[in-house]
């Protein structure tokens, strides 16, 4: 957490912040346009954010795209602001509400956290049943996890599991995990109440991918970054995502270093 606290005390890395905040997913030369430093100056303090794991990176082609990413700041919520006062837990909701709501893109979602755990052991949590029921809920996803195989969901404790589409197209353990995302289900609108109209133009999104990288980050520690990506600009999928994956891997990362869950509000 120290690094976070020094990163957040110099006024041009905030203002770097607040650059991202206000679109996410830019360029070193698009980060150096729209501010008032050079581009060795934003070269360093973007290293230093990075370092804090405040800024995520993540290439395209040729071209390096920086993100704004909430994990410190919900690890700094869930660690102290009980200890705080009101005013100054306020002040931190606000600022994590703020870096929770932006990170993504018009058409990305990427979320960095390090989780003291084994790259086997964050494996087995992100594909074995005990484990995801704990920390995502009861409803999936389920699969062999294996390139090509099915995922199964199921909307709410009440139903079956049923394959939605959903298929592997990576699964290289202890590394990396990737499949494509569900699209509208009328499980989801029953839940939900959306009428046969708006489930209609809800399905015409295009299907999005979600990606987990594994890295070892140093003794005991792993970096996990989810890569959610292939929305169209303005999808309601992505705004539910973008709300959703925060508090699930929040929740992953305190049930793999304390064998406990957060309550899910």
């Amino acid at each position: 957490m120290d690094a976070v606290f020094k990163a957040l005390a110099d006024a041009s890395r905030r203002e770097l912040l607040d650059s991202l905040n206000r679109r996410n997913g830019q360029t070193l030369r698009e980060l150096c346009a729209g501010l008032d430093m050079t581009r060795q100056a934003v070269t360093k303090h973007l290293s230093v954010l990075e370092a804090a794991g405040l800024v995520a990176t993540a290439r395209r082609g040729r071209e390096k795209l920086h993100y704004l990413n909430s994990a410190p700041i919900n690890e700094i919520a869930e660690r102290w602001i009980d200890r705080y006062d009101r005013e100054r837990a306020r002040a931190l909701a606000d600022l994590k509400h703020a870096l929770e709501g932006t990170a993504m893109s018009e058409t990305t979602f990427v979320y960095v956290t390090y989780i003291k755990t084994t790259p086997d052991r964050l494996w087995e949590a992100l594909t074995t049943p005990a484990f995801i029921s704990r920390y995502f809920d009861d409803s999936g996803p389920r699969s062999e996890w294996t390139p090509g195989a099915p995922i199964a969901w199921k909307a709410d404790t009440g139903r079956e599991f049923r394959d939605w589409g959903q298929r592997v197209l990576e699964a290289e353990p202890g590394k990396r995990l990737s499949y494509t995302w569900h699209n509208y289900e009328q499980e989801l609108a029953d839940m939900f109440g959306w009428s046969d109209e708006k489930l209609a133009e809800l399905r015409k999104e295009p299907i999005s991918t979600v990606t987990f990288e594994i890295e070892p980050a140093g003794e005991g520690t792993v970096k996990l970054t989810v890569t959610h990506d292939g929305f169209a600009p303005g999808s309601e999928m992505l705004k539910g995502v973008s709300q959703g994956w925060p508090a699930i891997l929040s929740n992953l990362k305190t049930l793999l270093e304390s064998d406990q869950t957060l309550a899910f509000g």
